[in-house]
């Protein structure tokens, strides 16, 4: 039974590196099973075409999520702000150190796929959605930091474009500036959360002695 699940495995890993290197239309079965070191039958015991593959690969996104991208990440601070932009940072890090050949492999894989293939993109949707979800998680716990007023939903996904963006445009421009640009607009538009909601409490406290004077007339 460990053999059978090494082969799906050596499927699986060999599909998750060539549709990243290639994309899913340049990658071909014969490409996979040779990577794979499998033949056509294991590939069909397994799996019932490309398609059906590429829906596990995004699972296995979804799944590997916290443990081979957050957590790493989440250990070299407490502080859930700076988790944040940690995260931003290992974008920044691939980015850097594959000389502006990295790109998000979900971004990659939703411009690439045609829209009406609504079961691989509700796996994609479903990979942003956990992303989103985890940073929204980070601003729950910073929320008495932030503007009272402030959609921790809509700044989670806003954070996630920033990091799309961020990624596809030094890709394009083979410069890092891009990057940073977005990342440092980013960190402006926190530190102004960050303000009104410091001051949040001192216009309550004033708008409360204010109301108690009023009382007293």
């Amino acid at each position: 039974m460990a053999a059978v699940t090494n082969t799906r495995e050596r499927i699986l890993q060999a599909a998750l590196e060539l549709f990243y290197q290639h994309g899913y239309a340049g990658t071909g079965m014969a490409e996979i099973l040779k990577k794979a070191d499998a033949n056509s039958g294991s590939f069909y015991f397994f799996f019932t075409g490309k398609e059906d593959l590429l829906q596990a690969v995004l699972d296995w996104y979804l799944e590997n999520l916290y443990p081979v991208l957050l957590e790493p990440v989440f250990s070299l601070s407490n502080d859930p702000i700076e988790r944040i932009f940690l995260l931003l940072d290992k974008y920044r890090q691939s980015v850097v150190a594959t000389e502006f050949a990295f790109g998000c492999p979900l971004g990659r894989l939703a411009l690439e796929i045609e829209p009406d293939r609504r079961l691989v993109h509700d796996k994609i949707a479903a990979n942003f959605t956990g992303w989103a979800r985890a940073v929204e998680e980070l601003l729950q716990q910073a929320k008495d930091r932030l503007a009272a007023d402030c959609d921790l939903r809509q700044l989670s996904r806003f954070v996630l474009t920033v990091m799309e963006g961020a990624v596809m445009q030094a890709r394009s421009y083979r410069c890092i500036e891009p990057f940073d640009d977005c990342v440092a607009q980013l960190r402006v538009h926190f530190s102004a959360l960050q303000k009104a909601g410091e001051s949040e409490p001192k216009s309550r406290l004033k708008s409360k002695i204010s109301q108690s004077k009023r009382r007293r007339k």
